[in-house]
């Protein structure tokens, strides 16, 4: 089937059929509960206007009228669509060419957990992918792995395949199979966009990063912050590396942090969640009792306001007002006793006080030694 056939079929009129009431637009908080929090937000879109349709269901409602209602493309409905197949929130009846013509709304269950092999510590996702440090953990999307028949449907989305040629391009070789499964889980699994997975390796690859695990876990960091699109990737990018020179200004480096350096940082802003402004007054504190950039000391400063539940720089203040109270207290309890006089030879014996009478005396014993 070519490129025109196939977009004939898919701009028919589709049929839309729910099992549950549809007099009303009403969302399930079952929907809010489970399902919403681990979607990318245009699924949510595609979801909620569903619901709407089965309340006042359009004449012609197909493919092609939800991406314009949506301003979306074609392309990004039908992988909507897909994703809410597969967690069993609709059903989706094709015709034998593999399009969509009718739509089913399922009675919503709660969602199980999906147990996946692939957690990753947060720290180990871009953009603080170099740090090991940090604890929270990221449940990452199922990992399918896509079988021929599979790749090659999916593979007849006019922009898989150019994505497909893009990144050939960008890693100069020619795509290996585990190249393109993540591909495809990116594109078909978490929802990313051909723009958002395009830049995706060209920043990896800006950064001298063609290992598919890499990459991988970068977009997965980007899941978690919920980034889907390249002007939210470009910010938090940004954002993350006006992180980085704040740090080497406060402890005034005429350079970036290295390696080490930037897994302390990693770790104070992943696993501490300390804002910067704390941060840079550790740096300022290191300076202050250390004359020199520190980042021991500073971690061990951040890790003791991290034990004391500090969240904002009012609670350092609180922490140096209640530290000086106790340090004042001990003080006039315990005061400092006065130097004692430590004994020597002549001091250690009791001491006995001559008169005139007994120098005499002394003196003529001498006499009468001689």
């Amino acid at each position: 089937m070519n490129g025109l056939e196939m977009s004939e079929v898919i701009m028919g009129k589709i049929n839309l059929y729910s099992i549950a009431d549809a007099n009303s637009t009403t969302i399930s908080n079952i929907f809010i509960d489970s399902y919403m929090p681990t979607a990318n937000g245009s699924y949510v879109k595609v979801y909620l206007y569903l619901l709407r349709c089965l309340s006042g269901q359009p004449e012609e409602f197909s493919i092609s009228f939800l991406a314009d209602r949506l301003e979306n493309t074609e392309a990004d409905i039908i992988r909507a669509l897909k994703y809410w197949e597969k967690v069993h929130l609709i059903e989706l009846t094709e015709n034998e060419a593999g399009s969509i013509i009718s739509i089913t709304l399922n009675e919503l269950k709660p969602l199980e957990p999906i147990q996946s092999e692939n957690v990753l510590s947060q720290s180990s996702l871009e953009p603080f992918a170099d740090s090991p440090t940090a604890q929270n953990t990221f449940k990452a999307p199922e990992h399918p792995v896509y079988t021929d028949e599979q790749i090659k449907k999916l593979a007849n989305d006019e922009q898989v395949t150019w994505l497909m040629n893009i990144i050939e391009v960008y890693l100069e070789r020619t795509l290996k199979p585990k190249d393109i499964q993540l591909i495809l889980y990116l594109y078909d699994t978490v929802g990313f966009s051909g723009e958002l997975i395009m830049y995706l390796y060209e920043y990896c690859i800006s950064k001298g990063k063609k290992n598919p695990s890499y990459i991988e876990a970068v977009a997965l960091a980007w899941a978690e912050q919920n980034i889907c699109t390249v002007e939210q990737a470009e910010e938090a990018n940004a954002l993350y590396n006006a992180n980085y020179s704040a740090v080497s200004k406060a402890f005034g480096l005429s350079r970036t942090p290295g390696a080490i350096e930037k897994q302390y940082i990693d770790k104070w802003i992943t696993k501490y969640k300390f804002s910067i402004e704390i941060i840079i007054e550790a740096c300022n504190r290191t300076i202050l009792n250390t004359q020199k950039a520190d980042f021991k000391y500073t971690d061990k400063i951040l890790e003791n306001w991290y034990n004391k539940g500090v969240k904002e720089k009012n609670d350092i203040t609180k922490l140096d007002t209640e530290f000086n109270i106790n340090k004042n207290s001990k003080a006039s309890i315990h005061p400092n006793p006065a130097p004692s006089i430590r004994p020597n030879g002549f001091n250690a014996f009791p001491q006995r006080n001559y008169s005139k009478e007994d120098y005499a005396d002394i003196e003529q014993r001498l006499l009468h030694r001689s």
